[in-house]
């Protein structure tokens, strides 16, 4: 019994240990914060539409409270959130002053629970949709920070023309202010839908068809989540048609568009010693038939394949991604020169997708494509530097330490047993 005491106090004193270890540090007396915290503002349409009961047996405001309820509870300690309405407060017919209709409901700032769920309480559907307005209201809430988004809830398009608010989505990423704006569309119809993609598009945001109240609250709670832990956003480029004509790519995260069976084509100039990895996404946004296919292919400048990755779907995702890496060897420069040549390598993404002759081919099919140039020694040191040729000894490896842990295991076990019994 005391040899088991001592086991079981010796792994609990282990346990504490690296429990201590994994706790973050407190940063230095005085010492300022790495950055900013991130800012959120919920943009809520209270206008007169959302008295509909269509929307899992409730209103649509009924179901956007309950929504802002939930996620309120679980927003993160170091998001600062505000939220601002449009057409909760006029109901009358002067469209003048309902186009001017939006609030600052809950000043963005540290989170009190209870004041903002006792604020959204308090609404009720009533008047217009000053869409436009309320998104440049909201950029103004937001100013100051490195980076912010707006989530815009609505169940229909804007009722304040000639303020478009696809153009003044354009205007604030014009001004490089890093704000994004996520749309999300209450069982929206064409015309709201093709409104808030375009809003969302403008700013590197995201929209999306909401049809029931448990989607809505995930996918704010989503982008609430995605506030707190910002992605990368993509860089707009164009691939060509043939590998002399393509843009060359630095180190980092781009976006374009590929029409269906299409091939592009990007550079990226590899010097010796140096690790090419690249990955890419094709997105099917759109009603596409089953059994499709994504190609990266890194190719030299005279047409030589170097290597290549591939995947294939069958219908079950809308997301299909494959990736390979490319390590140059290191060589001396010739003629004596201080740093020798990049080699240029040839990228090629391909699809294989299709659809039927009703689906809309324009624009292409949204294409994320990721590069990096990683150096020899951190590839070397990188754990997940095992490549497809080197992945084998990962998995004997592991194959291995299992076996032996699990040995050791039942040796242990018996063990137990027998000094119990004894005992």
């Amino acid at each position: 019994m005391i040899i088991r005491k001592r086991l079981a106090a010796g792994v609990c004193g282990l346990l504490a240990t690296v429990a201590v270890g994994l706790l973050p540090t407190p940063a230095a007396a005085g010492e300022p914060d790495a950055k900013p915290a991130p800012k959120v503002e919920l943009v809520l349409d209270v206008s007169g539409s959302m008295r509909a009961r269509d929307l899992d047996g409730q209103s649509r405001m009924a179901a956007a409270k309950t929504a802002f309820n939930e996620v309120l509870d679980a927003v993160p300690g170091d998001v600062e959130l505000g939220i601002r309405t449009l057409g909760a407060n006029y109901p009358g017919e002067d469209r003048r002053v309902g186009c001017k209709d939006t609030k600052l409901l809950y000043p963005v700032g540290p989170l009190d629970r209870n004041d903002a769920k006792t604020a959204v309480a308090t609404l009720a559907p009533t008047g217009w949709t000053p869409i436009g307005p309320s998104l440049l209201a909201a950029a103004d809430d937001l100013k100051g920070g490195d980076s912010a988004r707006i989530v815009l809830i609505t169940d229909g398009e804007d009722t304040c023309q000639p303020l478009d608010p696809c153009e003044v989505a354009r205007d604030i990423a014009a001004k490089g202010i890093h704000l994004t704006v996520d749309t999300l569309g209450l069982l929206p119809d064409a015309k709201t839908r093709k409104q808030l993609s375009c809003i969302a598009e403008a700013t590197g945001g995201t929209y999306t068809s909401v049809h029931h109240t448990d989607q809505l609250r995930k996918r704010v709670h989503q982008l609430v989540d995605r506030a707190a832990d910002p992605v990368v956003t993509p860089v707009a480029t164009e691939g060509a048609a043939q590998c002399a004509k393509a843009p060359e790519l630095k180190p980092g995260l781009y976006s374009d568009r590929e029409r269906f069976a299409e091939h592009r084509w990007y550079r990226v100039a590899v010097r010796p010693g140096q690790e090419l990895r690249a990955s890419v996404s094709v997105a099917a946004d759109r009603a596409v038939d089953n059994d499709y296919g994504v190609l990266l292919r890194a190719v030299t400048v005279h047409g030589r394949e170097i290597v290549r990755g591939s995947e294939a779907g069958d219908g079950r995702t809308d997301v299909l991604s494959t990736g390979l890496r490319y390590p140059k060897p290191d060589e001396d420069a010739p003629d004596g020169s201080e740093v020798p040549p990049a080699e240029t390598v040839c990228l090629q993404v391909s699809n294989s997708f299709s659809a039927p002759p009703s689906v809309k081919r324009e624009p292409g099919l949204p294409v994320e494509l990721a590069v990096d140039l990683v150096d020899a020694e951190r590839a070397a040191a990188d754990p997940a530097a095992f490549g497809l040729g080197r992945g084998w000894w990962l998995l004997i490896t592991l194959a291995l330490a299992g076996l032996v842990g699990g040995l050791v295991w039942g040796w242990i076990s018996r063990w137990r047993i027998s000094v119990w019994r004894t005992n």
